[in-house]
């Protein structure tokens, strides 16, 4: 039997995939609830403004509902764990557990397998990593040795970094894991003792599961997530089949999120990290939003539009401008360079972007000063 295709909207899509990032009114309350919805907070520790996972959480749950240190306070208990340098629920491993023992796994691509083949030759160097970090970790990877017999080998940047690519794989194959912190560095440590001890959902039917988990979280999205993203984000068949006014393709749609297009919608201002989920997909961004946006810290100075790291400004269901600001602890101000208007702003429009502004500075324990341009 075919499957029915919904038939929505642009301005559809846009409501759903915002109350499914938690960005619409009534602000949630609880940081772990708001966790578990994500599924995923990238770690980007780019402190422009501050880390990426701060503002994300802050921007759903405001000044009065999130500390920064709540989000330390999760990590120090394991509630939340980082892995692949994603925040998740710790509870969520167990989606990962089976693919970490099966690695490279029997679907792996020809570059994967290439990979194991390069962490078997360097088998030794792995177990002294092993050995050092059950004498005494956990430790930042500069503490490993490089008892490399074979050195990484790439077209890019990552030539000869023997120890940081093999700690990534080891964190692949869940040898080791994120213990800790120290400022922008990780700390390793065996993962038996960092992961909790749940027992491993199978990896086919884990991958279901992470399919739908991801489509809620999203609300709407393509069903094979960009070959850039670094994770496997696809939804496959999770969902409903849709098509969406205006936009070429089909899109696969949360089903709860397809019962409250009946419900009003009551919108908010917020403004977001630049690797926020509404955003990071830049092409389901320009598709649903329509938004002219880049991520220009890449750029130099003077070919930059709105900013090193300006952060997109959510209003309603419409991204409205950019935000180009900058955290200046030693002046005790979030300065604020410009508020660029994709159109022309309201004066209501106007007092809300004021007020989340105000709301982040307080958050982050600063005063304000240039939020007027």
């Amino acid at each position: 039997m075919t499957q029915e295709v919904v038939r929505l909207s642009r301005q559809d899509a846009r409501r759903i995939a915002v109350r499914a990032q938690l960005l619409d009114s009534p602000r949630p309350t609880d940081v772990m609830a708001v966790l578990r919805r994500l599924a995923i907070v990238q770690v980007d520790l780019t402190a422009a403004v501050a880390p990426s996972a701060d503002v994300v959480l802050w921007s759903r749950l405001g000044s009065d509902g999130y500390r920064s240190a709540d989000l330390d306070e999760l990590l120090g208990s394991g509630q939340v764990v980082e892995h692949q340098l994603r925040l998740r629920p710790a509870e969520d491993l167990r989606l990962f557990t089976a693919a970490m023992r099966d690695w490279p796994g029997l679907d792996a691509t020809d570059w994967q397998l290439a990979q194991a083949e390069w962490v078997d030759t360097n088998e030794e160097c792995r177990r002294d990593i092993l050995e050092l970090l059950e004498r005494e970790g956990p430790l930042p990877a500069k503490a490993f040795p490089d008892t490399t017999v074979v050195p990484w080998r790439s077209s890019g940047w990552n030539d000869n970094r023997n120890v940081t690519m093999l700690v990534q794989l080891m964190e692949e194959r869940g040898d080791i894991a994120v213990a800790d912190r120290e400022g922008r560095e990780r700390l390793w440590d065996l993962a038996e003792r960092v992961h909790p001890d749940d027992p491993p959902v199978p990896a086919q039917e884990a991958r279901g599961i992470r399919a739908r988990r991801w489509l809620e979280a999203l609300g709407i999205t393509r069903a094979k997530a960009p070959a850039s993203f670094a994770e496997g984000t696809e939804v496959g068949e999770s969902g409903v089949a849709a098509v969406v006014e205006g936009v070429r393709g089909t899109w696969r749609v949360d089903e709860a999120q397809l019962d409250r297009l009946g419900m009003p919608f009551e919108g908010r201002t917020a403004v977001l990290s630049p690797i926020d989920r509404l955003v990071f997909d830049r092409k389901r961004m320009e598709d649903l939003f329509e938004f002219d946006y880049q991520l220009e810290m890449y750029k130099p100075a003077a070919k930059r539009r709105w900013g090193y790291w300006a952060m997109p400004i959510l209003h309603g269901d419409t991204l409205v401008g950019k935000v180009d600001a900058t955290s200046d602890h030693d002046a005790g101000v979030l300065r604020v360079a410009a508020v660029h208007q994709d159109e022309p702003f309201s004066g209501a429009v106007q007092a809300a972007v004021h007020r989340e502004l105000a709301d982040l500075a307080q958050f982050l324990g600063l005063g304000l000063a240039g939020a007027d341009r």
